[in-house]
């Protein structure tokens, strides 16, 4: 069976909502055994699942070792790890964000992918999968996210660093770039106006469904894609590949440029 993660024990971090619940979902259809791992108690979203869950901080080290030894503990081991908790800190320019929000955004999104790898790392045998969820912010520039887009540019070099060090052991590390995803966290106030600018200046004219994005997770957490390693992996419906008719056209016209 193709993309089948039958016999696979899979975690996913920040699986009680969004698009690890996605994730979590789609894997266990799949055949894998999952494990929710979240900062809130996902007990009983992970037994209408069929899912094990423990609940866990993916900033702290420690927790994150003692969520690691339960699953091996109760499982035998790790095959598949998806870094997907993360955070973001509202909509402000640059030099309206004050550090705080550069380091919450640090803590979650960069120590808990760093955390996550570093504890079930060495409990993956040859053919480990891990993914990190990333985002188009973390490859392009995006206004009014200073702290997100740079905790996020930290994931992709952490991805290439980590499929560097651990290649030999036959583990792979790619991490997924998707622009806005319609879950509750794209619909945060402040947002409008760039979920606006998505559906313009895509060429699919929408943002991204979490499916879409669990679909490449699934992709990349399979033995079926075996040489694809270190990447950083855009879904973005065309948005960064450069400018459609459609946006060309709305541009024009609101610059006076272009005559209906």
């Amino acid at each position: 069976m193709f993309f089948s993660l039958k016999d696979q024990v899979a975690i996913v971090t920040g699986g009680g909502s969004g698009i690890g619940l996605t994730v979590a979902t789609r894997f266990t259809e799949a055949g894998a055994t999952v494990v929710i791992a979240d900062l809130n108690d996902c007990c009983e979203v992970a037994e209408s699942l069929g899912c094990d869950s423990y609940t866990v901080d993916v900033s702290n080290r420690e927790a994150m070792q003692g969520m690691v030894d339960h699953v091996v503990s109760k499982f035998g081991a790790i095959d598949v790890l998806i870094n997907n908790a993360g955070v973001f800190a509202g909509y402000k320019t640059l030099v309206d964000t004050p550090p705080e929000d550069f380091l919450h955004c640090y803590r979650v999104n960069v120590l808990g992918v760093t955390n996550g790898i570093a504890v079930a790392a060495p409990h993956m045998t040859t053919g480990g999968r891990i993914v990190n969820m990333a985002s188009l912010a973390g490859v392009t520039g995006c206004v009014d996210l200073a702290s997100y887009g740079a905790s996020k540019h930290a994931v992709v070099g952490i991805t290439k660093t980590a499929a560097l060090e651990l290649g030999a052991r036959g583990i792979r590390v790619n991490c997924i770039c998707p622009a806005s995803v319609n879950t509750p966290m794209a619909h945060e106030p402040g947002g409008e106006l760039l979920l606006e600018w998505e559906e313009v200046m895509s060429p699919l004219g929408r943002i991204c469904e979490p499916e879409e994005v669990a679909a490449m997770v699934h992709f990349l957490a399979t033995q079926d894609c075996g040489f694809v390693n270190g990447q950083a992996l855009t879904i973005d419906g065309g948005l960064s590949v450069g400018v459609n008719d459609r946006a060309r056209r709305a541009l024009a016209v609101s610059g006076g440029m272009y005559d209906e």
